[in-house]
């Protein structure tokens, strides 16, 4: 491997033209870590609030933004198993995506699914960890029950609908067009709904409720979400584009008997991220690998450009998920 390799950093919290191309030292492998040569990285919304000063990476972890990626291994640091020397995988990572090379615990690879590419496998780990982390392990959704997620569109949002339709549940979503709601459809979506035309909370208590909300919007959105609830319904909080402060009346919390709870992927014990990994790669990836469930691409930038892949996320006109371009 070389001493230096190009990196995207932070150079001062702010908007996307803040993300400079730099040199930086390529990182060698800890215990139980393999360094990766980076294809692809994927783009995610945490990656932009870290830009702007509101996500603090991790203690020792990388500063440089990029929380998954795909491509070869070419280190191996001591105490790992499973994994060797020229094996393609794609993995969550502690920070350090935007980068030629990446170290990241072993216990947070998968290999790529047959017969995807790597382009799509980078796409895979910050989605899926977190949906199956906050869907079906915090969430406990169950076939036959009502899942509304909101943000259908999004890298989460489709890869919920996939995950929540491939395991026997009823799907809605929310998105802002009908491009976009036409799109959650295709996916597994029984009811897409337009939520400047139609009302959410409407739409679900007509079903009979949700049994599952699955939200990253907050602020006001989450008294709605209450509502829209069935009796025993769970809401799981993944994210606060409206803000996290909002003024509520807990009373329907009690009346309808409901679980409030949330979680954020990053600051969570290696061990609990080994769990979710070996957990997917169970009950996920044979799905992904018999092609009953797949990313949903929307662009790919070069590594130069992430400043207009931060553009392109924050405009919310994407659908699906949005790569950066390392290497071949």
């Amino acid at each position: 491997m070389p001493q230096m390799m190009r990196a995207v950093e932070i150079t001062t919290p702010g908007g996307p033209d803040v993300l400079q191309l730099t040199e930086r030292s390529v990182p060698e492998p800890g215990h139980g870590q393999v360094v990766i040569k980076v294809a692809y990285a994927g783009v995610n919304r945490p990656d932009a609030l870290q830009r702007a000063g509101a996500y603090d990476p991790p203690p020792g972890a990388s500063d440089l933004p990029g929380l998954e990626a795909s491509g070869e291994i070419v280190a191996v640091g001591a105490g790992v198993d499973g994994y060797a020397l020229g094996d393609q995988v794609c993995a969550l990572l502690p920070g350090g995506g935007y980068a030629e090379y990446v170290a990241t615990p072993a216990a947070h690879c998968l290999p790529v699914p047959s017969g995807m590419s790597l382009k799509e496998a980078a796409c895979l780990p910050e989605t899926f960890f977190t949906v199956w982390s906050n869907v079906f392990t915090r969430g406990g959704l169950k076939a036959g029950e009502r899942f509304l997620v909101h943000g259908g569109s999004s890298g989460i949002g489709t890869t919920a609908i996939q995950l929540a339709h491939a395991f026997g549940a009823r799907v809605f979503a929310t998105a802002g067009s009908d491009d976009k709601c036409a799109a959650c459809v295709e996916l597994g979506a029984e009811k897409a709904i337009n939520y400047k035309q139609e009302d959410f909370v409407a739409a679900l208590r007509a079903e009979g409720g949700a049994n599952l909300i699955l939200d990253m919007v907050g602020g006001d959105y989450i008294p709605r979400n209450i509502k829209a609830l069935a009796d025993d319904g769970r809401l799981v909080q993944i994210a606060f584009l409206r803000g996290p402060v909002v003024e509520m009346n807990f009373a329907l919390m009690m009346v309808k008997r409901l679980t409030l709870t949330g979680s954020t992927l990053r600051p969570q014990s290696d061990l609990a991220k080994a769990k979710i990994a070996q957990d997917l790669r169970e009950a996920v990836w044979p799905l992904l690998e018999a092609g009953k469930v797949a990313p949903v691409m929307d662009s790919e930038f070069e590594l130069a450009a992430a400043a207009s892949a931060h553009a392109r996320m924050e405009s919310s006109g994407h659908i699906g998920k949005i790569v950066l371009k390392v290497s071949d």
